[in-house]
């Protein structure tokens, strides 16, 4: 029996024993377009053909197919016009919508962590923030790396409505596209905006705290912006494309 791959940190397939993903194929199939959606190596508005997918993933037709339904589901795939599926797209306005509320909810979280975080909290903090500044240059591994830095601040917030709210929005942004770290310069620019909120908390300053959060948000949405209108112009062939015609 074969294994099944799934991307790995440089976007290439690594095959993995069947036993790592509960649920088989299918599953494993889903959690690898997931990531592959969440990564940018599906952009918006792309299709995802049943057939090429099944070839990529070195699986059948049948776990492709329930793994893409499980994505519809998700909001993450929509209907293609034609037929077929693609990844789901969003507008300028549901961009702007979409950071309106998390730069609320982010600067909810930022102060509430600033209040409620225990000593050992503010240490996993500094502890993540020194190890994102080891990282290499690379904008996908500082984007899962950004990710789980927030994830830290929500937790140290202590509060499971606002960790489920912020977690949701989890897969709105992965619709978005590439990540906001290709630009050029923002992946030193957010370690210190990192940097100041992680000071901001440890002192306890909330409010200082939720306004360095809000700041952060809008100058993700400046970079977002420009993303887009660069994503627009550049056409619509992707890498994944290009990987899936590949001989």
């Amino acid at each position: 029996m074969s294994d099944t791959p799934e991307p790995s940190s440089n976007g290439q397939l690594v095959a993995f024993p069947n036993n790592r993903a509960p649920g088989g194929r299918a599953e494993q199939a889903y959690q690898a377009l997931r990531a592959a959606i969440q990564e940018g190596m599906l952009e918006p508005g792309q299709r995802v053909p049943e057939l090429e997918i099944s070839a990529w993933l070195k699986v059948s037709r049948t776990p492709v197919r329930e793994a893409l339904r499980r994505l519809q589901s998700d909001g993450m795939l929509v209907h293609a016009q034609g037929g077929g599926l693609s990844v789901a797209r969003h507008d300028l306005r549901a961009v702007a919508e979409l950071y309106d509320v998390r730069e609320s909810l982010e600067g909810t979280a930022a102060a509430l962590a600033a209040r409620n975080a225990d000593a050992a909290e503010i240490h996993i903090l500094e502890a993540t923030l020194e190890a994102q500044r080891l990282l290499p240059g690379d904008p996908k591994v500082h984007a899962r790396e950004n990710t789980v830095f927030h994830e830290h601040i929500y937790r140290a917030a202590h509060n499971r409505f606002l960790l489920k709210g912020l977690q949701d929005l989890h897969d709105a942004v992965a619709l978005l596209g590439r990540t906001t770290f290709a630009a050029p310069g923002r992946i030193v620019e957010a370690w210190a905006e990192h940097a100041a909120l992680v000071a901001a908390i440890a002192r306890r300053d909330g409010a200082k705290a939720e306004s360095l959060a809000r700041q952060h948000v809008r100058r993700g949405y400046q970079l977002r912006l420009a993303a887009i209108v660069e994503t627009t112009q550049a056409g619509p062939q992707t890498r994944m494309e290009k990987r899936l015609r590949a001989p």
